[in-house]
C-alpha cells in the first residue's frame, strides 16, 4: 500500500471517529430536547386525561385514604360496638345481687289460728366471686378493642397496597400517552418522507401498526387505572360515581424505616393480633379463678319477722275476770345464715377446662411470636431485593436504555440502521420503563408490608 493510501485510510478512520462522536453529541442533545418536548406535550394531555386520576396538589394520599377507609368501614363499625357492649358488661359485673323478700303465711283450716311472715336475705359473694367476674369482663373488652385495633392495622395495609397498584397504573397510563405522542410525531416525520418519496410505503405502513399498538396500549392502561381507583373507592367505603384523585409518588421508598431487629421488636411489643393472643391468655387465667372462686363455700344473710296468733276452742278467764276465748297473738324477729356448701359439685370441671384453655391460648400466643419474626424478617428481604431491582432499573438500565433508543433512532434517520432495528429498540424502552414502574411498585408494596407486619405509622 503507498503512502497516499495509507494516508487516505487514516482521514477516513478520523472522519469515521468524528461522526460516532457527532452522533453520539446528537443523540444526547435529542434525549434532551426529547423529554423536554415530551414534558411539554404530556403536560396538555395531562389536563385531560392524568388529572382525572392524579392531582398533586389537592388529591387525596394515602394516609388520608386509610383515615377514610376507617371511617366509613362497616365491619370496624361492628366492632366498635361490640367493643361498647362489652364495657357495659363490665358494668353489670361490678354490681352487687339483687337481695331476696320472702313472704308467706298460714291459715288454720276450720280453725282460728294463722300466721304471716316477711323475711329478706342478701347474698354475699364469698371466695371473690365478685372481683373474678369483674376480671373475666375487663379481659373480654380488652380483646374486643385489641380485634378493632387489628382490623384497623389490616384494612390499613390494604388501603395501602391498592394505592400503590392504582398509582402504577396511572404512571404506566401516563408512560403510555408520552409514547404515543412521541410515535405520533415520528409518524408524522416518516409519512412525510415517504410522501416525498425517500422512503418506502412500507415504512409508513409499520409506523402506523407501532402507533396503533400503542394507542391500545394506552386504553388498556386507562381501563387498569379507572379499575383499580374502582377497587380503592370500595375498600374505602366510598360510592363508585364518587370523584377521587390521588396525590403521591414512589419516591423516598427507601428511608425510615427502622433496623429488622427494632422492627421485630416494636412488632412483639406493639402488634394488636399478639396483644389479643396474650389477652385471651389473661382471660383464661381469669376464668380459671372465677371457676375456682364459684366452687368454693357461700352464704345469705337472712333476716324476717312473724306474727302468729293461735289459740284453743275453750274459754278462760282473762285478768278482769271476764271470760273468752283461750287465744294469742305471737310476734318472733328471725334471722338466720343460709349456706351453700360445696361438698359434691366444686366446678372441678370447669376448673380443669379452663386450665386446658389457658394452656392452648399460651400455645397460640407462642406460635404468634414465632409468626411475627418470620413475617418482619420475610417483609424486609422482599424489600431488600424489591430495593435492589428498582436501583438497576435506576441507575443501570433506563438511562441506558434512553441513549440507545435516541441512537438507534439517529442512525436510522442517517440511513444507517433500517425501520425495524428503531421498532425493536422502542419496544425494548417501552418494556424496561412499565418494568421500572412495576419494580417500584414491588418496593412499594414491599414497604407496606413492613409497615403491617412491623406495625409501623404510615408512608409521610
Amino acid at each position: 500500500m503507498n503512502y497516499e493510501a495509507q494516508n487516505l485510510l487514516r482521514r477516513t478512520r478520523k472522519l469515521a471517529a468524528l461522526v460516532l462522536l457527532l452522533l453520539q453529541f446528537l443523540s444526547l442533545v435529542s434525549a434532551q430536547d426529547d423529554k423536554t418536548s415530551m414534558t411539554h406535550s404530556v403536560d396538555k394531555l395531562t389536563y385531560s386525561s392524568i388529572a382525572k386520576y392524579l392531582d398533586q396538589a389537592q388529591g387525596k394520599t394515602a394516609d388520608e385514604m386509610v383515615a377514610i377507609a376507617l371511617e366509613n368501614n362497616g365491619e370496624i363499625a361492628a366492632l366498635r360496638k361490640e367493643a361498647e357492649a362489652a364495657e357495659s358488661l363490665i358494668r353489670q359485673a361490678r354490681l352487687k345481687p339483687n337481695p331476696s323478700l320472702e313472704l308467706g303465711g298460714t291459715k288454720q283450716l276450720g280453725g282460728a289460728d294463722n300466721s304471716q311472715m316477711v323475711e329478706g336475705s342478701l347474698p354475699l359473694e364469698l371466695g371473690g366471686r365478685r372481683a373474678a367476674r369483674i376480671r373475666v369482663a375487663e379481659r373480654e373488652l380488652e380483646i374486643r378493642r385489641l380485634a378493632v385495633a387489628e382490623r384497623e392495622r389490616q384494612i390499613a395495609a390494604e388501603v395501602r397496597a391498592k394505592f400503590g397498584e392504582a398509582l402504577a397504573n396511572i404512571f404506566k397510563l401516563k408512560f403510555a400517552e408520552e409514547m404515543v405522542i412521541l410515535r405520533t410525531e415520528h409518524y408524522n416525520l416518516v409519512a412525510a418522507t415517504v410522501q416525498e418519496g425517500r422512503r418506502p410505503p412500507l415504512e409508513q405502513n409499520m409506523e402506523t401498526v407501532e402507533l396503533n399498538r400503542l394507542r391500545a396500549m394506552r386504553e388498556t392502561a386507562d381501563g387498569r387505572a379507572e379499575i383499580a381507583l374502582l377497587e380503592l373507592r370500595n375498600i374505602a367505603g366510598i360510592e363508585p360515581q364518587t370523584p377521587l384523585r390521588l396525590k403521591g409518588n414512589f419516591e423516598n421508598l427507601l428511608e425510615n424505616l427502622p433496623p429488622l431487629a427494632e422492627a421485630v421488636q416494636r412488632a412483639l411489643r406493639e402488634r394488636p393480633d399478639l396483644q389479643g393472643a396474650r389477652a385471651v391468655e389473661l382471660l383464661a387465667g381469669a376464668r380459671i379463678e372465677q371457676a375456682r372462686s364459684e366452687g368454693r363455700i357461700d352464704a345469705d344473710v337472712m333476716l324476717g319477722f312473724q306474727r302468729m296468733r293461735s289459740g284453743f276452742p275453750l274459754q278462760g278467764f282473762d285478768d278482769a275476770g271476764n271470760l273468752r276465748m283461750i287465744d294469742s297473738t305471737f310476734n318472733f324477729f328471725t334471722f338466720g345464715i343460709k349456706l351453700n356448701l360445696p361438698v359434691r359439685n366444686r366446678n372441678q370441671g370447669l376448673i380443669e377446662a379452663a386450665i386446658f384453655e389457658e394452656e392452648a391460648a399460651r400455645r397460640r400466643r407462642e406460635f404468634g411470636e414465632l409468626t411475627i419474626r418470620r413475617e418482619v424478617t420475610a417483609a424486609y428481604t422482599r424489600f431488600q431485593s424489591a430495593a435492589r431491582a428498582m436501583e438497576i432499573y435506576r441507575v443501570g438500565v433506563r438511562e441506558q436504555a434512553a441513549a440507545n433508543l435516541q441512537v438507534v433512532r439517529q442512525t436510522y434517520e442517517l440511513g444507517s440502521k433500517p425501520l425495524f432495528d428503531y421498532i425493536n429498540e422502542h419496544h425494548r424502552f417501552v418494556e424496561i420503563e412499565n418494568g421500572f414502574i412495576d419494580a417500584q411498585l414491588e418496593t412499594y408494596l414491599a414497604r407496606v408490608e413492613i409497615l403491617r407486619a412491623a406495625n409501623l405509622p404510615g408512608l409521610k
